[in-house]
């Protein structure tokens, strides 16, 4: 593999960051252009020099590299970072302008040892500003980077973290001239039946993947399960995937996987499918957990990122049990509406094949975007039994065909039996039995109420079938839940194919 890699050396002046440091990393920069490489960057710096004979020429030289490093990734480059080290001021602003913004491709791997700030503790607590007990309190994985999302990766050392990047190599290099990272020799089966791959997971009954799809264990479509085992189940057996963003908090709703199918890298995104326990206290206008099937704002900025990293590389593959996206006002505070609109756009951008699999329900904004009109390489597909419609049988029931729930309790035989008793006794003046119809009638039309609210969802859910959404066009192939894997991969190989032959290679 080709690669272009910078080092920091904190025995010279800790890193500090001068002209000729930053000249020698804008010259990096123009080697990987010329490469067609991807630059990989130790990293550990103390900023910019601070010196009686030397001052703002230093931070012009910074802001010069920062363009550098813009430039680069906005037309495609891409910088790889590990943090070795303490990282201060400019170092780290440059590790988020590599690998933290929506467009960027890059990692960013910390260890215990590393932590990025903007100012480090003793110059904060000397100028009254607020710090930590050290620098990792300020910046470092455990508490600040992992789970805000800045850093991809956490690795136990510089070995391992070196280890990550690999394996984040074997999924996603690209050698120059090439289009997609090559193929690996894999011993799976492209035919295989996932039904028979192990799933376990927390607060779910499953015991092997295919019962999700099944009519005796699941008909409707809405038990919980875990979504990490049907990813895994569907990926190549024999090549580990490797999972970015583990640990960002509020994103627990997505998963992103760079695995292998069969033996070509992709990337995977899966949503979670069942509910998931919250971190700390939540606000009283928010979830009190993270549902099922649902994008909050954070899964949705992760969901974005994970798009835009892939594009221009590898294909994309989504396997979706959606009811939409949180309309909490927790969720429109913390910028749900921009983040899901970035979802829209990171898959209208996306260079390369998509392939989004309805696994078990489909509904909402989600739906929108995600939907096969907004990229023309994009394929849609849902297995046996999924459901898609703009909204789920229940709320529907409840909300827009109110009225029609209204009129079927009121002409069902039961209520209609205690009203007419009721105005008997009414009409013969005995208080106390009209008294007790009248309890008797709210339980009456309560239960009978949620019977038809259940019958009007039953049919609603009937009449906007998987089946339904192929006749109209919203999706494309209906998969038997056997064929799952081997249709992924087909798709995927179609998919190739059509981009290779494409007027750009898109």
């Amino acid at each position: 593999m080709t690669r272009v890699v910078l080092l920091g050396d904190p025995t010279k002046a800790l890193g500090a960051l001068a002209e000729p440091e930053c000249a020698r990393v804008m010259a990096a920069i123009e080697l990987a252009r010329q490469l067609e490489a991807p630059i990989e960057w130790f990293a550990v710096s103390a900023g910019a020099k601070i010196a009686m004979d030397s001052g703002t020429e230093n931070m012009d030289w910074i802001s010069r590299v920062l363009r550098g490093i813009i430039e680069f990734t906005q037309d495609g480059g891409e910088i790889n970072v590990v943090v070795t080290g303490i990282n201060v001021g400019a170092q780290p602003y440059w590790n988020a302008e590599a690998t933290m913004l929506m467009h960027t491709k890059g990692i960013l791997v910390m260890t215990p040892d590393s932590a990025m700030v903007l100012t480090g503790k003793q110059s904060l607590d000397y100028s009254g500003g607020v710090s930590a007990e050290d620098n990792f309190g300020i910046g470092g994985y455990d508490r600040i980077m992992g789970p805000n999302g800045q850093a991809q990766y956490w690795a136990p050392d510089l070995s391992g973290a070196v280890d990550v990047l690999l394996a984040h190599y074997e999924h996603t290099y690209l050698a120059p001239g090439e289009r997609f990272p090559r193929p690996a020799p894999t011993t799976d089966p492209v035919g295989r039946d996932i039904g028979d791959s192990p799933h376990a997971g927390p607060g779910t009954d499953f015991s092997r993947v295919g019962q999700i799809f099944a009519p005796d264990s699941n008909a409707e479509r809405k038990k919980p399960f875990d979504i990490r085992s049907l990813l895994r189940g569907v990926a190549d057996a024999d090549h580990a995937p490797l999972e970015r963003w583990a640990d960002m908090h509020d994103a627990d709703s997505v998963v992103v996987f760079d695995a292998h199918l069969g033996g070509q890298p992709i990337s995977l995104i899966g949503i979670e499918s069942r509910p998931l326990p919250r971190h700390g206290r939540p606000p009283v206008d928010g979830p009190s957990q993270w549902t099922a099937g649902t994008l909050f704002p954070r899964s949705s900025k992760k969901t974005a990122r994970a798009i835009n990293a892939a594009s221009g590389n590898r294909p994309l593959v989504v396997l979706a049990n959606l009811s939409g996206f949180d309309g909490s006002p927790e969720s429109l505070r913390a910028l749900q509406l921009e983040y899901g609109a970035e979802i829209g756009r990171a898959v209208v951008n996306f260079a390369g094949p998509i392939v989004f699999c309805v696994v078990s329900r489909y509904h909402g904004g989600a739906f929108v975007v995600f939907s096969g009109t907004l990229n023309d390489n994009m394929e849609i597909a849902a297995v046996e039994g999924s459901y898609a419609s703009v909204i789920g049988g229940a709320p529907a029931a409840a909300v827009v065909f109110a009225g029609e729930v209204n009129k079927r309790t009121a002409a069902d035989p039961r209520v209609a039996d205690v009203e007419a008793r009721l105005a008997k006794a009414v009409g013969e003046r005995d208080d106390a039995e009209a008294a007790r119809l009248r309890s008797e009638l709210v339980a009456v039309r309560t239960a009978v109420r949620s019977e038809k609210l259940g019958e009007v969802a039953d049919e609603f859910d009937t009449q906007h079938s998987i089946e339904r959404a192929q006749r109209v066009g919203s999706v494309d192939t209906i998969v038997p839940a056997n064929q799952l894997r081997p249709y992924l991969v087909d798709a995927v190989r179609r998919g190739m194919a059509k981009a290779l032959a494409g007027p750009e290679g898109v």
